[in-house]
């Protein structure tokens, strides 16, 4: 029963985003390891199409914040405005306080706006005017970043990228894939996507990613492509965060695959989305050639 709400949310996902059944897992798979999802590639490429349609299939409460380089934070998080009748300042919620919050171009926002949403990534809530205000459950960002040699662009900084779970791009689509597009009777309304799991049945699914085993071989698999992220010289190692990351990430990849037990194999599916964003300094090409280098030089030892 499982196994079939998955599948038929794969394929619903796979109508909104023609040819990429691997980027629709990852991003599904970062969803059920708990963690946000950074979508890095050109403009209409459907980077705000997955996300919508995730939200929308999830039954997850959605809202879209369009970053701008006037952006504040608390166009963000929200305000407290002053109410004569009750003779205090009362809390208005910004738009931040939804399941899902699609972080629209966020590197177009100033470093300042951008770190308005560290607190609420790591520990689920927010802050303002020294009162702690806690977000809803599940919460989810997912941000959308447009390549930084573009103009008008902020890079994020590398707290902030330590706080996205994994970063994918989409990439332009197969042949087959945009003549399927263009000859298509019509276009898919993501809001007129059917729900196929509910927030309650994500949650169970992700205890279940939890329960996925990994053995003390594959423990230490991690932990020495790790190690090895660490003796890169042109780029900073691994954090912890990431490595408890790339383990909650593989869990779930296997969950996805049918299995109830980790293999290297799941390890190597995510690695590179996990570390990439995390090791490059100044591009993205040079995250993927370090990931892959790591990857080519670790052998599993089972």
């Amino acid at each position: 029963m499982v196994q079939t709400g998955i599948n038929e949310l794969l394929l619903q996902l796979e109508q909104v985003l023609l040819g990429k059944p691997r980027q629709i897992r990852l991003a599904l798979a970062c969803i059920l390891a708990r963690g946000h999802l950074l979508i890095e590639d050109l403009p209409g490429m459907g980077k705000t199409s997955i996300s919508h349609a995730l939200a929308q299939s999830l039954g997850l409460s959605y809202q879209r914040i369009q970053f701008t380089s006037d952006m504040l934070p608390a166009d963000i998080l929200g305000v407290s405005i002053f109410d004569k009748h009750q003779t205090q300042f009362v809390f208005h919620p910004g738009p931040i306080f939804k399941q899902m919050v699609l972080a629209d171009e966020i590197n177009r926002a100033s470093p300042k706006t951008q770190s308005a949403l560290l607190e609420a990534m790591a520990e689920q809530q927010i802050s303002v005017d020294g009162v702690t205000h806690r977000l809803p459950n599940p919460f989810f960002v997912i941000a959308t970043q447009n390549p930084t040699d573009q103009s008008g662009t902020f890079p994020l900084p590398e707290s902030q990228l330590d706080r996205f779970m994994m970063r994918i791009s989409i990439g332009y689509p197969s042949h087959d894939a945009e003549l399927l597009m263009l000859k298509g009777d019509k276009t898919i309304n993501v809001n007129d996507l059917p729900q196929c799991l509910t927030p309650m049945a994500l949650t169970q699914l992700q205890a279940q990613c939890d329960n996925v085993n990994a053995s003390d071989a594959l423990l230490n698999y991690i932990l020495a492509l790790v190690k090895q992220s660490r003796t890169q010289p042109e780029a900073i190692g691994l954090s912890p965060r990431a490595t408890k990351a790339l383990l909650q990430a593989a869990k779930a990849w296997a969950f996805l695959q049918g299995r109830q037990y980790l293999v290297p194999e799941d390890v190597q599916a995510v690695f590179c989305s996990v570390a990439e964003h995390r090791l490059r300094t100044s591009s993205q090409l040079q995250g993927e050639a370090i990931s892959e280098r790591i990857l080519a030089s670790v052998n599993p030892i089972m």
